[in-house]
């Protein structure tokens, strides 16, 4: 079983197409290209100071998990299940780092409910999402029936128009190229911790095979 998943999310990354532009739903993203280098965007941290993703990566191998906001509960089940994997990800060089849209106060109260031990990064611009090819546009219709679930988009977001992500992870190697994908229009559906843990053995085995 978990070879299967581990080879369907691998496919998931290799037929994507060309990325940088919004989508207007879920199922017409199309996340970037396995082999791509990781893109170069202004994100903020916690405390609301302006960074990039390339000094969080700081040239290490990298799992990034695209989430959609702490008000979602599939995303903080994920992120609390990827607390499981964090000290073998950490002992093989990795760095986690979560990214959604959230301002960095919306951030704040995701940390201390999950009492996550990685770096969240707020992303509300939508900068990483363009980059990344899995962010679409909140129309009108959509944005009132998440504020009929007494979810308010714009304000998590601070934007006049949200964007979300189709949840994704993606893992970079040590020299910042894209070497594992996986997205689901779905949101409900999430790839399990243990699967990205793999991913990551197998891209660092790789590593050490040809830099000896």
């Amino acid at each position: 079983m978990l070879r299967f998943l581990l080879s369907a999310a691998l496919l998931l990354g290799t037929a994507s197409a060309t990325a940088g532009a919004l989508a207007n739903a879920p199922e017409q993203v199309h996340p970037i290209l396995l082999g791509s280098k990781l893109p170069q965007v202004m994100l903020r941290t916690l405390d609301g100071q302006p960074t990039t993703l390339k000094d969080q990566v700081a040239g290490k191998p990298a799992i990034l998990v695209f989430y959609r906001g702490g008000w979602c509960p599939y995303c903080n089940l994920q992120l609390s299940r990827l607390r499981l994997i964090q000290k073998d990800a950490e002992a093989l060089g990795y760095r986690i780092l979560a990214i959604s849209p959230d301002r960095p106060e919306e951030l704040r109260k995701t940390l201390g409910k999950d009492k996550l031990g990685y770096t969240l990064l707020s992303d509300s611009p939508a900068n990483a999402l363009k980059a990344f090819g899995i962010g679409y546009r909140v129309d009108a219709k959509l944005l009132a029936q998440y504020q009929g679930y007494g979810i308010d988009l714009r304000a998590s977001t601070g934007e006049a128009q949200p964007v979300l992500p189709v949840p994704s992870v993606f893992i970079v190697d040590g020299h910042g190229k894209l070497q594992f994908s996986y997205s689901h229009p779905d949101y409900r559906v999430r790839i399990p911790a243990s699967v990205v843990l793999a991913a990551a053995k197998a891209i660092a085995r790789q590593e050490q095979d040809e830099h000896p």
